[in-house]
């Protein structure tokens, strides 16, 4: 199935899922190139520029084999707000990982981005699981996982952050469709 969207957004939601264009590029260097944004992800280098942004675009667009796929995170007014995606996981089914710019943090985006990408991973692919990790340190985005319907494992494990250029503590988290 396609991993290719013009625009899906749930009923109610604020937040639509669409593909990524290669004119994100400067808008996701800019809210991805906040420390405070990357330090709560594993693959997001600091300092993050346009040219990492377009690199990472050209490799979402290739695409690959399922599941994998990337999304832009859109906020009627505001433009792209963040990314949503899913990789191949640890054969539980996909990993889900996004970041949302820090002006958009607290609002529940995130979670109606999470919710939205499950709803999509389990009606194109027939997602029927999902994990994820969160940092230890951040509590917001465990909150997020949970208002979407993950559950801790209890699996502890420490994974590396390029922005911090340190291994940190992680939490393993399943959502089960």
């Amino acid at each position: 199935m396609s991993d290719t969207l013009t625009a899906a957004r749930p009923q109610g939601a604020r937040v639509a899922l669409r593909s990524l264009a290669p004119a994100d590029a400067l808008r996701i260097a800019e809210l991805a190139g906040d420390f405070e944004v990357a330090r709560m992800t594993a693959a997001i280098p600091h300092p993050y520029g346009v040219e990492d942004a377009e690199a990472f675009i050209e490799a979402a667009r290739r695409g690959g084999a399922c599941p994998s796929a990337a999304f832009a995170l859109e906020l009627p007014g505001e433009g792209l707000i963040g990314v949503i995606g899913f990789r191949a996981g640890e054969g539980l089914g996909p990993e889900l990982g996004y970041w949302i710019g820090r002006a958009f943090w607290g609002r529940g985006l995130a979670t109606e981005a999470a919710r939205a990408a499950l709803a999509w991973a389990r009606a194109a692919w027939g997602v029927r699981s999902a994990t994820a990790g969160v940092f230890i340190d951040n509590p917001a985005s465990m909150a997020v996982l949970t208002k979407a319907g993950f559950l801790p494992t209890g699996r502890t494990q420490s994974s590396f952050c390029a922005a911090r250029g340190a291994a940190v503590l992680s939490r393993r988290m399943i959502w089960l469709a």
